[in-house]
C-alpha cells in the first residue's frame, strides 16, 4: 500500500468512520453499523474498500485493522511520485508507485497502460481462474483510480487477456 492509496481508502467519511469504529474495537459489519450509525450498505461497502486497500483483515469473520500493511506503509520513504527517468511518459501519467491512479480516456493510451499491467501481472501461456486474476489486479486498483472488474474487461477486449470458461490466460 502507498500513502496515496492509505489517503485515497480514507478519504471518504463512511470509510473513515468505518474504520475509526474497527480501530476502536468492532469486529463486525453489525457492530460498526450500530456504533457509527451509517446503513449497513455503507458500511458494508467501506469494509470492502478498506480490506482491498489493505487497511482492514477480515480473518475468520473477524474484523481487525491491518497493523502490518500500515506498519509497512509508515516505513516506505518513496514519494507518490517515484516514476524512473525515461518511463514512459502514460505510465509516469496514470501510475503512481504502482498503482492506478486513472484509466486514460485515449484508447492508445489506455492500450500501453493495460500492456503494461498484464506484463507485470501474468505471465504467458500460464491459465488463471477468475478469482486469481482479481486478486492480481486488485492493488493495481488500490489508489481508487478504477476497479478490477473494469480493469479486467479491458484487458479482454484489448486482447491482452483471453478468456474460455471463466479461466484467462495472457496472449
Amino acid at each position: 500500500m502507498t500513502a496515496h492509496a492509505l489517503a485515497g481508502a480514507l478519504a471518504d467519511d463512511g470509510r473513515r468512520r468505518t474504520f475509526a469504529a474497527i480501530v476502536l474495537g468492532a469486529t463486525s459489519a453489525t457492530e460498526v453499523a450500530e456504533r457509527t450509525g451509517l446503513p449497513a450498505r455503507v458500511v458494508l461497502t467501506g469494509v470492502r474498500r478498506l480490506t482491498d486497500a489493505g487497511l482492514v483483515a477480515g480473518a475468520d469473520g473477524a474484523l481487525a485493522v491491518d497493523e502490518a500493511s500500515l506498519r509497512a506503509t509508515a516505513r516506505d520513504s518513496h514519494p507518490a511520485d517515484d516514476a524512473e527517468p525515461g518511463v514512459d511518459p502514460v505510465l509516469r501519467t496514470f501510475l503512481r508507485a504502482g498503482v492506478l491512479v486513472s484509466l486514460p480516456a485515449q484508447p492508445s493510451r489506455r492500450r500501453v497502460l493495460l500492456a503494461h499491467i498484464a506484463e507485470r501481472s501474468f505471465e504467458p501461456g500460464i491459465r488463471y481462474p477468475e478469482r486469481a486474476v482479481d486478486d492480481a489486479l486488485k492493488p493495481w486498483c488500490a489508489a481508487g483510480g478504477s476497479d478490477h472488474v473494469t480493469l479486467r474487461r479491458y484487458l479482454i477486449d484489448e486482447r491482452l487477456l483471453t478468456r474460455e470458461r471463466g479461466v484467462y490466460q495472457r496472449r
